[in-house]
């Protein structure tokens, strides 16, 4: 098959990223891009000369050459861009949410399917190589039974002013716990308070209640002293702490745990602590955007469903969108079976 022809949406804060990458890949061909800011195109024309740009969505689309279309513009603008581009029968990464609204992601999803599109959706995490060893680690049982997981996505910036922090930062470690335990939250709570600016909450913690009493809190900031992402996974055998700011010690497995004895007086004294090696497995580390990118052309080529797409998204939001209300009534907790 040759080259998938791209066209790109929004040049500001992510986008030259996903640019580099697809314009590396050997199976695509970045044909055009679009924004809004005249300057933003002349710097890309002067660094991709090869590249067309144009400030008119419209004719991206209706160009026929263009097969696929990458979306990296603020998250209020993802559902009105993406349908417009499913309708017009091209394939779609869309960055992180899919959408602000539930009926809004089920909408676009129900489009894909009709329309016979590949709907991707970019969260992250799920393509990085640590994410991806957790992953065969749980799978594998060798953490044992998970008891619960706990997450820090702490910076001092960069602040929004059209999404708080839960729409920012949530939706990537959202993405990882789903995709780590196969599963969606019975309900979901959070807290949080606007420092900054009214009515844009910079500092949220968000509580999760999986099945069989999987437990998982993310907390979430972009007003703080450090940068932090990290998440910590309890098992009932071990341990296991994936650090992305540590390039060479992402993942330390923590053989520790509580030990059950026999032959005593009562159950508390018959639980012991172990104590046992910290191990480093080796990661093969590739950057998670390009795997992301290359994944999502893969899937155009081979007729394949996307790991993160619409139906992931989907699921995304609703735990957002649940969390939000949550938010909006003080943290109690918000039932996901009771949502549409």
């Amino acid at each position: 098959m040759d080259k998938i022809t791209l066209g790109m949406v929004g040049l500001g804060y992510w986008g030259p990223n996903l640019l580099r990458n697809f314009t590396q890949l050997d199976g695509c061909r970045m044909k055009t891009c679009c924004d809004l800011e005249e300057d933003t195109l002349k710097r890309l024309k002067a660094q991709y000369p090869d590249i067309e740009t144009t400030s008119d969505y419209e004719s991206l689309l209706n160009d026929a050459e263009i097969q696929a279309v990458v979306l990296a513009v603020s998250a209020v603008k993802h559902y009105e861009l993406a349908k417009l581009a499913i309708l017009h029968n091209k394939h779609v990464f869309v960055e992180k949410p899919l959408t602000l609204n539930v009926l809004h992601a089920e909408e676009l999803v129900q489009l894909a399917q009709q329309n016979n599109v590949k709907l991707m959706v970019g969260h992250l995490m799920e393509y990085h190589p640590a994410v991806e060893k957790l992953k065969q680690m749980i799978q594998n049982h060798e953490l044992g039974n998970i008891y619960y997981l706990y997450s820090q996505r702490v910076n001092l910036g960069r602040i929004r002013k059209d999404e708080n922090a839960l729409w920012s930062l949530a939706p990537h470690d959202i993405s990882i716990i789903m995709y780590l335990l196969e599963s969606e939250p019975i309900d979901v709570s959070a807290r949080g308070q606007s420092y900054l600016q009214k009515g844009v909450e910079d500092v949220v913690f968000l509580n999760m209640v999986f099945p069989d009493k999987i437990m998982a809190h993310v907390q979430l900031s972009w007003l703080d002293p450090h940068k932090i992402r990290r998440t910590t996974i309890v098992g009932s055998e071990k341990m296991a702490v994936f650090d992305d700011m540590d390039p060479s010690e992402m993942i330390r497995v923590y053989n520790k745990g509580v030990t059950s004895g026999v032959g005593y007086g009562s159950f508390g004294e018959s639980l012991s602590l172990r104590f046992g090696d910290v191990t480093i497995p080796y990661i093969k580390m590739v950057e998670p955007l390009r795997l992301e990118c290359q994944h999502f052309i893969d899937c155009i080529k081979n007729n394949k469903q996307p790991r993160s797409d619409g139906i992931d998204g989907l699921r995304v939001v609703k735990v957002l969108r649940a969390a939000q209300e949550s938010l909006d009534k003080g943290g109690i907790p918000v039932s996901l079976g009771d949502k549409p």
